[in-house]
């Protein structure tokens, strides 16, 4: 598979194992495109965190290539990740929010880390927390938030700095499906700014509320293609071109 201008991510051929034991993703190729809303679904145990944790660079694969933003991820030298890591805003299934930092603080912390002035993240910040229905919720630490509320916590934390690429394993696993089609509405607002979207999901409902979305299916660590989103750059009616 031949990478491009056009290309955001590539995998060629990847392999993961953890230790001694079997592969658990396998030839894994596929080409994500600037600008394009992926879900990502598969059984539980099919890979679909193992490929995540590959896409946010926490993860070096066994064999294989992966290129990000027009670099090769596998060999680059351990003091540039952390640049790659800002270009990306990740939600994880267990939140990681820091927890003796408030909401604010929490959905803050990216805008903190790039160097934006306390007086230009403050409207930002609070109108994202405003956005997710925690604005009354500002001060409250991750231990006084319920599993919801701590998951849109995190989302808003992973889509404040308007990420190249947004990463999502089961964000919406903890909300009521009220507040999970509102979120993946944010989603779709972000992708429409641009930024490539990768939802992992095992909730097959999600999949029919983004019309334009493509889907990437895995099945015992290795992935299928029922979309063509693999192969060819999306166009901006979803079909392939």
């Amino acid at each position: 598979m031949s990478g491009g201008r056009d290309d955001i991510v590539q995998f060629d051929n990847v392999g993961l194992r953890y230790g001694a034991g079997k592969e658990v993703l396998s030839d894994v190729s596929f080409t994500l495109y600037p600008g394009s809303f992926y879900f990502l679904t598969g059984a539980s145990g099919a890979g679909k965190t193992s490929l995540l944790r590959l896409l946010y660079l926490a993860q070096r694969p066994s064999r294989g290539m992966i290129r990000m933003f027009g670099t090769d991820v596998i060999t680059l030298q351990r003091d540039r990740l952390p640049a790659f890591r800002r270009r990306l805003g990740v939600v994880f299934q267990d939140f990681r929010l820091v927890q003796h930092l408030s909401a604010f603080d929490n959905v803050a912390l990216p805008l903190r880390v790039a160097g934006v002035s306390e007086q230009d993240l403050a409207k930002p910040v609070s109108d994202m927390l405003d956005w997710v229905g925690l604005a009354d919720r500002a001060g409250a630490r991750p231990a006084t938030l319920s599993g919801g509320e701590q998951q849109r916590v995190a989302i808003a934390r992973a889509v404040i700095g308007r990420p190249d690429m947004l990463v999502a394993d089961e964000p919406t696993g903890n909300v009521d499906p009220e507040m999970a089609l509102k979120l993946l509405r944010l989603f779709e607002a972000l992708n429409r700014l641009g930024t490539t979207v990768v939802v992992a999901t095992h909730d097959l409902h999600l999949l029919q509320k983004v019309p334009e979305s493509l889907i990437m299916r895995l099945d015992k660590g290795r992935l299928s293609d029922p979309t063509g989103a693999l192969r060819y750059p999306p166009n901006r009616t979803g079909a392939q071109g």
